[in-house]
């Protein structure tokens, strides 16, 4: 794996690295790279928790929970600094103050193991971490042994980041921001050879004042990719067609499913489990897969066409769709007792919401049961938290047959009137009680779909578990 002056990742110098918010999925990946690579790493962080913090340390990685002084080990030799901490933070002081080396977690991954790689940046406000692992797992099963790191824990591989054999390497690249001291999103700095632009909303209100705020970072993304890589662009999203009024200076292939688009779908299962791959209008095969729903037909269409822009024959890759096994949380079935089935899913913004009600309620209809859809939601994201989405939270959940709220303390806006709205709604201020109604309520052939993109306070497993007696 050459880098640009020639020389490979085992020439680098290593360092003794101190991560601090270790245990964050991207950071956690950042580490279990520098590890990898041959780097010394320590971390530290608020919470040390499974599952990374299983993976960090099965990769013999020192944790240390809590930001105090002391977590970080005299020897190190740099700092890298997740977007969780800011100033004030104990940890922080004390690398201002004692004039240590430091780095954001994107700049750090851009110049010690993106350089040189031909990169693939997967970005959008929906469906990054699928649409990553997919392309991941595609390229892999070309023979093309690519590096990544995802946000999440794709089921193929086992981690949520490596190295890699080859010159491909697969980036979730994230509009979040890159650090205390760089408010840059994170993907302006891994500068991709082929960029997937999936989908546009607005999101994330703790750091972005509105849509156009979004719509001009994707555009320095834009400004990233040379004229010699590839934009794949969903041609369906108005969104991103006015990021690229702004400039594009790059070869563009879109994808849809109702759009008139390079690479299309026709599904030949209402949800979305089976489709059939079209490039210009051509058929290039069909596909059946464990997955549902019409987003995620469009995830596999963006990584279809990139691995198309990379020169894969994709005709030979459709047969490996049925063996994608995706991401944990993302729709992911926890078990089933007495027929009624306990389901775990990380949406968290009313676009997801809805179009995961909508894939199970379709795989429902194609079924011979009469069960419920039952959805229960933790409204956690700092964007749901201060209400930015809450007019949409109603009608993202209208599909559901009943909806249950575990709301967090101190959430500054009433969510009373979305449940009103509801034709079965009630709001929950304690997961145990939540549990209890539930027990209460749900009988044989019912779904019961948990969204959050946190822990839930453990209420899916738990709830399995008393269910079965467990």
């Amino acid at each position: 794996m050459p880098l640009a002056d020639g020389t490979s990742l085992c020439q680098v110098q290593r360092m003794k690295l101190h991560i601090l918010g270790i245990c964050g999925t991207f950071m956690g990946g950042v580490a279990a790279l520098a590890r990898e690579a041959g780097h010394q790493v320590e971390g530290s962080d608020q919470n040390v928790y499974p599952p990374m913090s299983t993976q960090l340390e099965q990769l013999g990685i020192a944790l240390r929970e809590g930001y105090a002084v002391d977590r970080i080990s005299d020897d190190c030799e740099q700092i890298v600094v997740g977007n969780a901490l800011s100033r004030g933070n104990p940890a922080v002081e004390h690398v201002l103050n004692a004039g240590l080396d430091y780095i954001s977690g994107p700049q750090w991954l851009a110049e010690n193991v993106l350089r040189g790689q031909r990169v693939f940046g997967v970005a959008g406000t929906h469906g990054k971490t699928t649409t990553s692992s997919l392309l991941a797992f595609l390229l892999d099963a070309a023979g093309r042994e690519p590096g990544f790191l995802i946000g999440g824990a794709p089921a193929n591989f086992g981690v949520s980041a490596r190295l890699g054999g080859g010159e491909d390497f697969v980036v979730e690249a994230d509009e979040y921001d890159s650090a205390f001291f760089d408010k840059r999103s994170k993907f302006v700095h891994y500068r991709p050879d082929i960029a997937i632009l999936n989908n546009q909303e607005f999101d994330h209100a703790d750091i972005f004042a509105d849509l156009d705020a979004i719509k001009t970072q994707f555009h320095h993304l834009v400004r990233t990719v040379p004229g010699n890589g590839r934009l794949i662009v969903n041609a369906e999203d108005a969104n991103l067609a006015d990021v690229l009024q702004r400039g594009a200076w790059t070869p563009v292939t879109t994808f849809g499913i109702d759009a008139d688009a390079d690479w299309r779908a026709e599904l030949t299962a209402d949800d979305g489990s089976a489709f059939r791959l079209l490039r210009g209008g051509e058929v290039v095969g069909e596909a059946g897969w464990p997955l549902l729903g019409r987003h995620n037909v469009m995830n596999a269409l963006a990584a279809f066409a990139a691995c198309d822009a990379a020169g894969v024959d994709v005709a030979t890759l459709l047969p490996k769709l049925a063996d994608f096994q995706s991401v944990a949380r993302r729709l992911q079935h926890l078990g089933e007792h007495d027929g009624i089935h306990v389901i775990d899913d990380f949406a968290h913004h009313p676009t997801a919401i809805r179009t995961t009600i909508d894939g199970l309620r379709r795989q429902m209809a194609s079924s011979d049961g009469e069960g419920r859809l039952i959805a229960v939601l933790e409204p956690r994201s700092n964007s749901m938290r201060l209400g930015a989405h809450a007019a949409a939270l109603g009608p993202s959940l209208a599909d559901a047959d009943l909806v249950r709220f575990l709301l967090p303390a101190n959430l500054p806006w009433d969510a009373e009137p979305v449940i009103a709205a509801l034709r079965d709604g009630h709001l929950h201020r304690d997961s145990q009680t939540l549990i209890d109604d539930l027990l209460a309520l749900v009988r044989p052939g019912d779904r019961v779909l948990f969204m959050s993109n946190g822990g839930f306070d453990g209420v899916p497993h738990r709830f399995l578990a008393a269910l079965s007696g467990t």
